[in-house]
């Protein structure tokens, strides 16, 4: 019977990982919102009425969903690569 080794996403190794995972996804909430405002006049609009916060607000819940979700997504590879290996 072979003995059970720890997951990979405790390690040092792992966290790096992961904390790669959440900025490629912060990096590309930031490149998808700034692209979001440039293109669309209409979000820029909305965004010129908002105040003077509005565009800080609008990039940075973009830029913490797409961590969040890149992270989790890093996760789930982390531990798929653990489980075949």
């Amino acid at each position: 019977m072979r003995a059970k080794k720890s997951s990979d996403l405790i390690s040092a190794s792992g966290l790096l990982k992961l904390m790669t995972h959440a900025m490629m996804g912060a990096a590309l909430g930031l490149v998808f919102s700034l692209a979001l405002i440039l293109c669309n006049p209409a979000v820029a609009g909305l965004l010129n009425h908002g105040g003077s916060q509005a565009a800080t607000v609008f990039a940075l819940t973009l830029v913490t969903t797409f961590a969040i979700g890149a992270t989790l997504t890093g996760v789930v590879f982390i531990l798929v690569e653990d489980k075949q290996s």
